[in-house]
């Protein structure tokens, strides 16, 4: 019950800190203020700025990404699914078929299909393709996407 208090606690701190910065999907996916950059300057000012302002923005399209990622790669899904289900069954079993079973033999035993089946679901290849993915649109969106008329303001009241 603890573990469930400190989740809500996790995701609701989430919530408040990464997802107020939100911004509308019509800001986000603004067409008209598409422009490629003039120099490297002008990109990196762009991204610096991007991502700060867009940050929920772009913590929602990694976790798209990711949940993508799981959902195209079955064998993944299913392995994660063992592995996770296995932890949260093995607390509730003390006998099985009339016989006491220890923690340690059914984490073994556990540990002994899953490791092999999430081998086998290449779950390298799949966290590689989330950060490339996830870095190329990312990177792509903040240097394409020109500051608001406010990113000038807040270059002056920072030197106030």
């Amino acid at each position: 019950m603890e573990a469930v208090i400190r989740v809500v606690d996790a995701l609701k701190s989430f919530r408040e800190t990464r997802l107020s910065t939100l911004r509308t999907p019509a800001e986000f996916f603004d067409i008209h203020r598409i422009s490629r950059p003039a120099d490297l300057n002008t990109a990196v000012s762009r991204l610096t700025y991007n991502t700060r302002y867009f940050s929920g923005n772009y913590t929602l399209v990694v976790a798209a990404l990711a949940v993508y990622s799981i959902i195209a790669s079955p064998l993944l899904l299913l392995s994660l699914i063992f592995l996770f289900g296995g932890f949260a069954v093995i607390n509730r079993f003390e006998e099985v078929y009339g016989q006491f079973v220890t923690q340690k033999t059914l984490y073994t035993g556990l540990f002994v299909v899953g490791i092999p089946l999430l081998w086998f679901s290449s779950p390298f290849m799949t966290l590689f393709w989330l950060i490339g993915a996830s870095a190329c649109l990312i990177l792509t969106h903040a240097c394409l996407i020109e500051p608001g008329v406010e990113s000038e303001y807040a270059n002056i009241e920072g030197a106030v």
